[in-house]
């Protein structure tokens, strides 16, 4: 009688422990990705990623994290970063919350296509649209470059391979019969680089995809005068047909100093956040940027409006986010 109590009780302590070691090893709740279990309070310090210095992303940033500060108490530095592809990445990694990020970059890492070939990145979520970010192929004036077409056979910057430039150069290219390998003397320069190079003559013509006016331009203007490529309607047309997250755009007269607007096409500039911060935190982060927008002195800030918050998102909104634009419709 003793040894079958003793079996028992043996037996129930072993399933005791199973179970426990099942619910240990499981990765609902707080382990599981979706929810890191932190609240407000956890963040003592917040990221913001943006690009290069001479681009539009940077001098935003700049404002944005003053924005946060004041609506959250927590400190807030906006970084230099290689731009929106590197910022998708980092968001992945974890190591950083907030990035701007091209609309069309975010699309491509939400479905792991283009640069992020195979790899998903499914843990960012999007704060909201901000702007639109025009593709604007610059030359100077008298370079005998006016036309896509007369780029065969001339050294141009592309930006960084896996870059949101990189891929807008070489759709836009490509619809208009030239290819980056094979027409092009491809140079793979950040926005600073390629207004150096303008000036110094190493290279013929760069892309740049950034909110007008990009300060790299305007610092190349001051010294050369600068020539914008114009993108033909009907290959607008063309480029949009095939990949439906570019718009129409037009460079106002004026900008860099061109007497009369320039036809270009663009993708939106967007902000993200990491998935797992609390849905309070995110809701005020939104609501610092479109509730301040209006103070911001470049000539975008006027652009960044709660009512076009949510045009053009290709990925899931945060909940701390949509939260804040369903109070504000």
């Amino acid at each position: 009688m003793k040894k079958s109590k003793f079996r028992l009780l043996a037996f129930l302590t072993i399933i005791s422990m199973l179970v426990l070691a099942a619910c240990n090893s499981g990765d609902g709740g707080k382990n599981s990705g979706k929810d890191s279990g932190k609240t407000e309070k956890d963040y003592k310090y917040l990221s913001l990623l943006t690009g290069g210095t001479q681009g539009t992303y940077y001098p935003l940033g700049g404002s944005f994290a003053e924005f946060i500060k004041e609506e959250t108490g927590i400190k807030t530095t906006a970084e230099v970063s290689q731009a929106s592809a590197a910022n998708m990445t980092a968001l992945k990694d974890g190591k950083k919350e907030i990035a701007f990020v091209q609309t069309d970059i975010a699309y491509y890492a939400s479905k792991g296509e283009m640069m992020f070939d195979g790899e998903v990145i499914d843990n960012v979520s999007a704060i909201g649209n901000l702007y639109p970010e025009t593709v604007q192929l610059i030359t100077l004036d008298g370079s005998g470059i006016k036309t896509f077409e007369d780029l065969k056979g001339k050294k141009v910057s592309v930006g960084a391979p896996g870059s949101g430039t990189y891929a807008n150069a070489e759709q836009l290219l490509e619809i208009h019969g030239l290819s980056i390998k094979d027409d092009i003397t491809a140079q793979n320069l950040d926005f600073g680089e390629s207004q150096e190079s303008l000036q110094s003559g190493q290279i013929d013509a760069a892309f740049i995809t950034a909110g007008t006016p990009t300060g790299a331009v305007e610092g190349l203007n001051a010294v050369k005068k600068v020539f914008v490529v114009p993108v033909e309607d009907a290959k607008a047309d063309e480029l949009i047909k095939k990949y439906p997250y570019y718009a129409k755009e037009v460079i106002p007269a004026g900008t860099y100093g061109m007497p009369s607007e320039t036809l270009a096409v663009s993708v939106g500039a967007m902000l993200v956040i990491q998935k797992d911060v609390p849905e309070e935190l995110a809701y005020k982060i939104t609501k610092a940027i479109y509730e301040n927008a209006s103070k911001i002195q470049h000539a975008k800030g006027k652009l960044i409006k709660a009512e076009t918050g949510l045009d053009g998102i290709g990925i899931p909104v945060h909940p701390g986010a949509q939260k804040y634009f369903d109070e504000v419709k």
